[in-house]
């Protein structure tokens, strides 16, 4: 083994260049898990550090449109310290256009965790009675500054200062509209929190030291028995960001996986490139004495130095990766990572590039160790073999340790392990293209074009490598297909993200009583105005055919609709923009034991059906209900639409508002805002423009992060063709020496390349369309849950550009071997 080791290093150091595509590759693939798997452990752990600051304490209990009563705040006070906050959205204005805000109002407690501090200049640390701190946003926007009024409802406030640090803002979840504070009293003088308003009561509560936030937190729902309360604890703070950021980085991971599975394919490449032109020293080694064994030692150990190096490297760059898009677009992230090594990523990232470059690399391994010595001195264009059972045994092996990693570590596992299943596949039915080509190639007509004939005669000759650059270009081609069409839908929806049928306002908070003083403000400021309302209450689903929901270990794929409290209504009628999809509508004058309606997609990730029952809390009263009709929603409208409806009747009895949408020119936004405020102060316009100004910067953010992952699958992609046409290299300078010598122009043999390329590049154009549209589909429908919108002709230019970039490849990587002088070329050949 020392000797096969100073022998590895001395021709490493001499010739091993040929190895610069494996450490590319490898870098290429390495860099891109490290680095997702960084960022996202970075994040993670950065929710983790601050928990209990996020929450604003060790545990927190939610209830929607009521606030605790005497006994529950006596229950919450005997656990710990409390702070309650009561949240909502409201309207506020300056003198001017009134603006869309989150509105908070707390008690004297609160924060209990981490400071609240307000920008230099304020007139008071904190709000009191008729005062309000602000939002910068809504400062700048309103002009506003300290000792400035400021209307929220039925109160004029004084703005006293600038919110600089509100500790626990980002486990508030999404909002719509800039944070105003003020305390309870505050809140009071708006009378903003009517019967019927859509407000939500928060009580935190810090624990004594040593006392277990879990099980305060089941204690405590057990004695409350239900009544419309949830809670959470400090490690599962801002949950639904949490769970973006774990699928959004599973997502990522996936693509890293793709970028590294191409990369494998350039790995295999590069080796067999590499080993080929090491035939001679191979040879003479064997002649010399040495062993199948040392020969597998010496070349095992250049590939293990030049492959450590290539990881190496992209570890490095994985790990920095948390520095580099802080220091980029740090502002832009929902949560400063915490910047630190994260060594579980990495060491995932490291292990399955390793693994996957053993894998590719042992086929050529395997046959450089084996073939004689005579054949290799004799013959450079022999006939390759089926690899021997061993070797097909350690390929398997490597397989196996391959995917349990790859899906043990994902968050996902299910998905992860349909995704390695995939490109296995996919591997797998380009290869066996490959061989079909070959084979159909061999039987074709002899063409009478000299040129034609030589392109097509390249595809099945003794040392062609059409097999191996199928894989590649399909996998390459693929890919990019698959981007192209993922990032023009996510683009298409930005572009259409507002419906041409879309409402203009959503009004909330709006009281029966006040219904056609709210009609009279609307349509005095756009006379051809189109108001859709409907009663709007809150309640979550309790039950589900009488097995409670907080028994079930957990809850089904899908089931969004059990995650906390649901916009609820009930209708006689059928409302617009849903169809029947199961069940009937009750009668319009139906009256008996409550009936329910529900989202047919919902039913379905329940198990529900027609018949079946459900109890939902509403204000604290469960109501069991039976189901009677499933529902088909058009949610792209982004009109009234009620995944729960109820039938009139015993629901009416809850105080409840109404919730309305208007339809009217874009034109008179200005007008019916304005008209809405005077007439009904505390009636909150939610302006549909910015609900979707605040998904498409979502979605914005998104298709970055896609494009620059993209990116680096793209590079990887180019490593492989690279690799591929090096591969070929050498049978390629024999074939150009030949046909010199028999009198071919270069022209001539780079325009026999250059068919064989452009039939190769229609060929897995048509392969890749088809491959890569279906992935591309299934994470725009499936993964994004987004319409279905490629433009083909990015997709069509994403195809030419790979086919330019394959002939110009091809016919790069054959300059080398026209330049060889026949003599010489023919003495090493």
């Amino acid at each position: 083994m020392s000797i096969a080791w100073r022998l590895a290093v001395r021709d490493l150091r001499r010739g091993g260049r040929g190895l610069l595509l494996l450490a590319a590759c490898l870098f290429l693939g390495t860099a891109a898990l490290a680095g997702i798997g960084s960022l996202a452990a970075s994040m993670i752990a950065a929710l983790d550090a601050n928990g209990r600051q996020i929450l604003g304490g060790d545990v927190e209990f939610n209830v929607s449109q009521r606030r605790a009563t005497v006994e529950e705040l006596a229950l919450f006070a005997q656990a710990g310290r409390v702070a309650e906050t009561v949240s909502m959205r409201g309207m506020a204005d300056a003198g001017g256009p009134a603006t869309l805000v989150d509105l908070r109002g707390t008690d004297a407690a609160w924060p209990l965790v981490g400071q609240f501090r307000l920008a230099p200049g304020a007139l008071a640390e904190r709000p009191h009675g008729r005062e309000v701190a602000v939002a910068p946003a809504l400062a700048e926007r309103l002009r506003l500054k300290p000792g400035d009024t400021l209307r929220l409802g039925m109160a004029r406030l004084r703005v006293i200062g600038i919110i600089a640090e509100e500790p626990d803002r980002l486990g508030a979840g999404f909002t719509l509209g800039p944070p105003v504070l003020v305390d309870l009293a505050g809140l009071d003088a708006t009378a903003l929190v009517q019967p019927g308003s859509l407000y939500e009561s928060h009580y935190r509560i810090v624990l004594p030291r040593g006392v277990s936030a879990k099980a305060v937190r089941e204690r405590l729902l057990a004695r409350l028995g239900g009544a419309g309360w949830t809670a959470k604890t400090s490690d599962r703070a801002a949950g639904g960001l949490r769970s973006g950021i774990d699928q959004f980085g599973q997502f990522l991971l996936l693509v890293g996986l793709a970028a590294l599975a191409i990369a494998g394919v350039g790995v295999g490449s590069g080796v067999a490139a590499y080993l080929a032109g090491k035939a001679k020293i191979i040879a003479t080694l064997k002649v010399l004495g040495a062993t199948s064994r040392t020969i597998a030692a010496i070349f095992l150990a250049q590939l293990g130095l030049v492959a450590a190096g290539g990881i190496a490297a992209g570890l490095l760059v994985g790990a920095a990766v948390p520095w580099i898009v802080t220091s980029v677009v740090g502002a832009a992230l929902p949560v400063p990572p915490r910047l630190a090594l994260y060594p579980v990523p990495l060491a995932t990232a490291a292990l399955l590039a390793l693994l996957v470059a053993l894998l590719f690399a042992v086929p050529a391994l395997a046959r450089a160790r084996d073939v004689p010595a005579a054949t290799l001195l004799r013959d450079a264009l022999a006939p390759r073999r089926w690899p021997a059972p061993g070797v097909l045994a350690v390929m398997a092996l490597l397989v196996a340790a391959l995917v349990a990693l790859a899906v043990l570590t994902a968050s996902n596992q299910m998905l992860a392990l349909g995704f390695v299943g995939a490109v296995t596949a996919v591997i797998a039915m380009l290869w066996v293209i490959g061989i079909a080509i070959r084979l159909i190639a061999a039987r074709l007509p002899r063409a009478r074009t000299p040129l034609l004939r030589l392109a097509i005669a390249n595809l099945h000759r003794p040392g062609a490598q059409t097999d191996r650059l199928v894989v590649a270009l399909g996998l390459g081609f693929s890919l990019f297909v698959a981007l192209a069409v993922i990032d023009s839908s996510l683009s298409s929806e930005l572009r259409n993200a507002a419906p041409t049928k879309a409402p203009r306002f959503f009004a909330i908070d709006l009281q029966p009583g006040d219904a056609p003083a709210f009609a009279s403000a609307v349509t005095g400021a756009a006379p051809d105005a189109i108001i859709e309302s409907l009663p709007s209450l809150r309640g979550a689903i309790v039950a589900l055919r009488g097995q409670r929901v907080a028994d079930m270990k957990t809850l089904p794929e899908g089931a969004w609709v059990l995650r906390g409290d649901r916009t609820i209504t009930y209708s006689a009628q059928l409302p617009p923009r849903n169809v029947v999809a199961a069940g009937k509508w009750w009668p319009a004058d139906y009256r008996g034991p409550p009936l329910v309606s529900l989202e047919d997609k919902a039913a379905a990730a329940l198990g529900l059906k027609v018949g079946d029952s459900i109890t939902v809390s509403v204000l604290g009263v469960e109501v069991p209900a039976r189901i009677a009709a499933l529902r088909t929603i058009d949610w792209g409208g982004l009109g009234l639409n009620f995944a729960i409806v109820f039938s009139p009747g015993y629901i009416e009895e809850a105080p409840h508002g109404l919730l309305a949408s208007v339809y009217a020119p874009p034109s008179q936004d200005g007008a019916i805002a304005r008209r809405v405020s005077e007439a009904l102060p505390s009636v909150t316009l939610i302006r549909v423009g910015d609900v979707i100004g605040q998904v498409g910067a979502v979605l914005g953010q998104v298709a970055v992060a896609i494009r620059a992952a993209a990116a680096v699958t793209v590079a990887a992609g180019i490593a492989v063709l690279i690799g591929a046409v090096s591969a070929s290299g050498r049978a390629r300078r024999y074939d150009a020496v030949i046909l010199k010598l028999l009198g071919g122009s270069s022209r001539q043999v780079l325009g026999a390349q250059a068919i064989e390329y452009a039939i190769l590049s229609a060929i897995l154009a048509i392969v890749a369309l088809t491959i890569g549209a279906g992935a591309g589909w299934f994470v725009v429908r499936q993964v994004f849950d987004i319409a279905w919108a490629p433009r083909w002709d990015v997709v069509a230019v994403t195809l030419a550009s790979a086919a330019v970039m394959t002939l110009g490849a091809g016919v790069a990587g054959s300059l080398p071997a026209l330049r060889a002088r026949p003599a010489e070329a023919l003495r090493d050949l």
